[in-house]
């Protein structure tokens, strides 16, 4: 008899192929289940079937086919055992040279917009997963495959004669790496139904795996190695790069940066953000794209310079005209119309990415320390007006507080303290990650200039002392919101009083170390 494979898969890309090498080069017999055997045979590739060689039916409609003492068995002989091989023998099991196995799509399942529990629940693989970690544990005695990419490898390692004790460890170590991520998003999926069931704002047990999508030239300076892993295949890793150099440690930084901050807008009205380390340098709302990136890139022309823009509308040729005036790293939306295409490629250099869903992300922020990780919800809290505290005798016009509104989505994405000073829903100065508040203060007035006669200004914490306040009203600020809480609140509130400034208290803190 020849060596004997199983193969039984969901991902059926290269089976066939696999399958017709393995008889007609290499004198393997295929047992096979379902689908996998229905897609062999059609082929014309011979096929046992596993309920034919287990002499029972897949019962449960599937879910039981392949857990079988003959199957098993097979998989889990040492060979190098005389009492296994006894065993074997006595049961008329044969030993399988190969097992080639991936899971039902669950990572993909539950990544479906409005996806049912029950509709998770059945992509949830049983028999996969306990025939990949079988076979991966007996590696010394077969091989196991969980991946389409790996048929080659193995064909071309089959070629060279007895596949070596090394690549069977290899691949043993690759199929334990793929039933850990698979268990991992499983109980990560039952873990939120379980947050959302009780409104637990975290799970007792946190774990996270990736894997490596590609090697970057550098971490944050060109002395730090990196690598970009995935934990889905959602987010950045289905992002469609239309042109431009391959992307940076540093620029995929920044572009989650910029994709947490449009997240903020709705699509049905254009915004456009520039970014710089993190921190954006200007922010607008507008009628049009091209005006919302104009008002945004104006904002600070200096800083926007090698800058990141993330956009929350297709974009257009009137905005791709405006794109190439100047030198960006990245531009991010959700579409591009192919008359941007065109203009877009005079600056080829440039990277374009597409990512068509711009306002789902992650809802976690995660930082490692020295034996553990910090985890905490991301702040995506919505303000709401009718919750601040007006504490001042002057009140805010209804276009004061829209003001406000626009400027407390963009304070907590900078850097603390953070201040903001805004007109028009564009801002005009933004004071990040000093040491002080004043300091804030002050660089985000300078960035300003004369146009902070009449803006309004939100800082993401409270103040201290009364400086602050009548810095910002002796240069043209109107308004402020801050969320209060400080011990010497009533001099802050008399100091607004006393320059005829509006004040409101948000109660909300928006730090961002």
């Amino acid at each position: 008899m020849g060596r004997l494979a199983l193969l039984s898969v969901s991902d059926k890309h290269g089976i066939v192929e696999l399958a017709q090498k393995l008889v007609s080069e290499f004198d393997f017999e295929i047992i096979s289940s379902g689908g996998t055997a229905k897609t062999l045979q059609e082929a014309g590739i011979a096929v046992t079937k596993v309920s034919e060689y287990t002499n029972s039916p897949e019962i449960l409609g599937g879910r039981v086919k392949t857990l079988h003492p003959r199957v098993h068995g097979g998989i889990l002989a040492r060979k190098n055992l005389p009492e296994d091989l006894a065993e074997l023998e006595a049961n008329q099991i044969r030993p399988f040279d190969l097992v080639v196995v991936n899971l039902y799509p669950f990572e993909e399942t539950i990544a479906k917009p409005d996806v049912t529990v029950a509709e998770a629940i059945e992509k949830i693989d049983i028999g996969g997963p306990t025939m990949i970690r079988a076979a991966a544990k007996n590696f010394a005695n077969l091989t196991v495959l969980c991946d389409p990419n790996l048929y080659p490898d193995y064909l071309a390692e089959l070629a060279k004669g007895e596949l070596a004790i090394e690549f069977r460890q290899k691949m043993a170590g690759i199929a334990f790496k793929r039933t850990f991520a698979y268990d991992r998003a499983i109980s990560s999926y039952f873990a939120n139904l379980e947050n959302q069931a009780t409104e637990e704002e975290l799970p007792e047990i946190f774990s996270i795996a990736g894997d490596k999508k590609q090697k970057l030239r550098y971490g944050e300076n060109p002395h730090q190695p990196a690598v970009w892993y995935t934990t889905s295949n959602t987010g950045w890793s289905s992002a469609k790069q239309l042109q431009g150099k391959e992307l940076s440690y540093n620029n995929l930084v920044d572009l989650e940066a910029a994709r947490r901050i449009i997240a903020e807008f709705p699509t049905d009205e254009p915004a456009a953000a520039v970014l710089k380390h993190t921190n954006p340098c200007g922010v607008a709302v507008s009628s049009t794209l091209a005006e919302a990136y104009t008002r945004a890139f104006n904002a600070d022309s200096v800083s926007a310079f090698g800058g990141i823009v993330v956009l929350n509308q297709t974009i257009d040729g009137e905005t791709a005209e405006a794109l190439t005036k100047t030198f960006l790293e990245c531009v991010v939306a959700p579409g591009c119309s192919e008359e941007a295409q065109a203009i877009l490629q005079k600056k080829s250099k440039l990277r374009i990415l597409i990512l068509p869903d711009l306002q789902t992300g992650e809802k976690e922020t995660i930082k490692a320390i020295a034996g553990g990780l910090l985890i905490q919800k991301s702040d995506d809290f919505q303000e709401d007006p009718d919750n601040w505290e007006i504490v001042t005798e002057k009140q805010p016009s209804i276009s004061e507080v829209a003001e406000m509104l626009f400027a407390q989505k963009i304070v907590k994405h900078v850097k603390s303290n953070a201040i903001i000073i805004t007109k028009n829903r564009t801002t005009l100065g933004i004071g990040a990650g000093q040491m002080n508040r004043v300091g804030s203060v002050k660089i985000a007035l300078e960035e300003a200039g004369i146009e902070a006669e009449g803006a309004i200004l939100a800082s993401d914490g409270f103040f201290p002392f009364d400086d602050s306040v009548r810095t910002a009203a002796a240069a043209g600020i109107k308004a402020i919101i801050q969320p209060g809480g400080s011990i010497r609140d009533k001099d802050s509130i008399a100091a607004a009083n006393e320059l005829g400034v509006v004040m409101v208290m948000s109660g909300t803190r928006h730090f961002l170390h």
